[in-house]
């Protein structure tokens, strides 16, 4: 099996790189900067390093490069500073999402290409319905405004709910939604609900990164897993948060 992956110097885009080749499986990755990788990933036999921007690609490079992929994966996000927030590209996580997923259905693949989009408890699934508070409904409305970011991440679980949907025919999708991120050294017990079971903003969670990735690895590789969750946007909880 061969994963792309986005967002792999992340802090967890590179702890999911590292779980998918632990397991044996073959992954490429998009990165403007490769030494930002670990040298033990960076020379590891299964991993292809393409150095680029995943949006300065052509619709071209980026349908060769998702040619061959059972899954493709996105950790994506906004550098936490004046000009990540506010800088160009606004729309970073949205546009690579589009044209991922315009580059999957361009390459025709035999079966369903798996996409899982790393994404935020503070984004609601549309889909659901979720019961938001007057006070969050508020904050958010007003979050939308000042932090760009959190839009582009309300935008590209969107394009997948709506753009693709259910029914995507070449893909299928999975929008994970950690609440808090936290670093942690190894993998421990976590829980994934269909829609938060505490506020994201007045009585907020933890995720660590590395059960982020884990999960978005369970997923890209086990069925039973992506079966249990595709087309869906699970909130990934650690199990001590409560």
């Amino acid at each position: 099996m061969t994963t792309l992956v986005v967002g792999a110097t992340g802090a967890t885009g590179r702890l999911l790189v590292e779980q998918l080749l632990t397991g044996g499986h073959d992954v490429r990755i998009i990165v403007r900067s490769p030494d930002r990788i670990p040298e033990a990933l960076r020379n590891h036999n299964n991993l292809t390093v393409i150095q680029a921007g995943v949006l300065d690609l052509s619709d071209e490079e980026l349908t060769r490069l998702v040619n061959g992929c059972a899954a493709v994966a996105s950790c994506l996000g906004h550098v936490l500073s004046l000009k990540g927030i506010y800088g160009q590209p606004r729309r970073l996580v949205t546009d690579a999402t589009r044209r991922l997923c315009k580059a999957i259905i361009a390459s025709r693949p035999a079966k369903p290409t798996k996409f899982v989009l790393m994404n935020t408890a503070g984004n609601s699934n549309r889909d659901l319905h979720e019961p938001v508070s007057v006070g969050q409904r508020l904050v958010i409305g007003l979050i939308r405004v000042l932090l760009p970011p959190h839009v582009d991440n309300e935008e590209a679980a969107d394009f997948l709910r709506t753009g693709i949907g259910r029914n995507g025919g070449a893909i299928e999708w999975v929008v994970v939604r950690p609440d808090t991120l936290i670093n942690e050294n190894t993998v421990t017990e976590y829980v994934a609900h269909p829609s938060p079971t505490r506020s994201a903003l007045f009585d907020p969670g933890t995720t660590s990164r590395i059960n982020v990735a884990h999960f978005m690895a369970e997923l890209i590789t086990d069925e039973e897993t992506w079966n249990r969750w595709k087309g869906q946007m699970p909130v990934v909880y650690n199990k001590v948060s409560r």
